[in-house]
């Protein structure tokens, strides 16, 4: 079922906290010199979401990143604080997480795939939580970092980007499109990693219309 909303209760409080833009960087991994997108930091300026990727970002793996499922990658403000109490050493600033976007008041137990925003002249579509890879390790200096951030309930989210535009920090977003029937972000990224055995919820998963294949493709029951 289709849900059409001027403004959602839910949603209505998410703004965009940070814009974070990072230029390849060379990286050692497993001896060899590897270059990277993942190390970002925070802008002053609006950002443009084009339909592959963020304008002057740099995105350096396209097989696993950017493209039309992976156009924007955003994290949770608030997940910020789980993560610094957890590992003090770090200085966690925006952006550390390789987000484009750091939002305020995300919350993946409760965004949906398929859930459509307005934010700034953009139209953007949650396509699928973020699957981990060795980069993120990387970017902690520790590969450990990688089952803590599997078991937390902070995956992030993707987006496609349906129109391009202009965001700017502080702007909000707009819930104009959301369906029943499909998903939230953390019930993907559970079924995903086998972090639940609930049989309809696989089942669920599988059915979405708007999650991301490559997501699909990598579930294994």
């Amino acid at each position: 079922m289709l849900i059409l909303f001027e403004l959602s209760p839910n949603c209505n409080k998410m703004l965009i906290h940070a814009l974070n833009i990072g230029q390849k960087k060379l990286v050692e991994w497993r001896g060899k010199k590897i270059y990277t997108g993942i190390f970002k930091s925070p802008v002053t300026h609006p950002i443009i979401l084009g339909f592959n990727d963020v304008v002057g970002d740099d995105v350096v793996d396209r097989k696993y990143h950017g493209g039309i499922d992976k156009a924007c990658y955003a994290y949770s403000k608030e997940a910020y604080g789980f993560w610094q109490k957890k590992y003090p050493a770090h200085t966690l600033e925006n952006g550390f997480f390789g987000e484009n976007i750091t939002i305020e008041g995300l919350d993946e137990s409760k965004m949906k795939i398929g859930d459509r925003f307005e934010i700034g002249t953009a139209i953007i579509e949650v396509s699928q939580p973020r699957q981990p890879c060795f980069k993120l390790g990387i970017r902690f200096g520790s590969q450990k970092i990688l089952k803590p951030f599997i078991q937390a309930p902070y995956p992030g989210a993707y987006f496609r980007v349906i129109q391009s535009g202009t965001i700017h920090m502080g702007h909000q977003f707009k819930l104009i499109q959301s369906f029943e029937s499909e998903p939230t972000l953390l019930e993907v990224y559970q079924v995903i990693y086998h972090t639940t055995t609930s049989a309809a919820l696989q089942k669920k998963v599988l059915q979405s219309k708007y999650l991301a294949q490559s997501a699909k493709d990598s579930i294994k029951i």
